[in-house]
C-alpha cells in the first residue's frame, strides 16, 4: 500500500477518486498522461487493495476500495501506540536530563 501511495501520480488518482467513481479516460485528462499509463497506475492501486475497477461495456469505472484503506488505518493504528510510548519515554529521559543539568 505504501509503495502504491508513494507515487505522486497514484496519489493524485486516489485524491480524484475520493470525489467519487470515474472512468479511466476522465482520470487521465487532468493528469496529462496516456490511458495506458493510467491503467498501469490503477493496476498497482488495485493490487494494493486501494482501488476497485469494473468494466461495463467499453467503459472501465474506478472507485476507491474502503477495505484497503481500513487495512492501512489498522496498520497505522497498531504502530501509533508503540511510537507514542517510545516518544513518551524519550520525553521523560530528556526531562530527567534537563533536571539533572539544572541541579549541577
Amino acid at each position: 500500500m505504501f509503495y502504491a501511495l508513494g507515487d505522486p501520480t497514484r496519489r493524485a488518482i486516489v485524491e480524484k477518486l475520493s470525489e467519487g467513481p470515474l472512468s479511466v479516460s476522465r482520470l487521465a485528462t487532468p493528469l496529462q498522461i496516456t490511458l495506458t499509463a493510467v491503467i498501469q497506475h490503477l493496476q498497482v492501486l488495485e493490487e494494493s487493495g486501494l482501488v476497485h475497477t469494473e468494466k461495463l461495456g467499453r467503459v472501465r469505472t474506478c472507485r476507491l476500495d474502503s477495505a484497503g484503506f481500513s487495512a492501512l488505518k489498522q496498520w497505522i493504528d497498531d504502530r501509533r501506540s508503540t511510537w507514542e510510548r517510545r516518544l513518551d519515554r524519550l520525553g521523560d529521559l530528556l526531562a530527567e536530563s534537563d533536571e539533572e543539568e539544572q541541579r549541577n
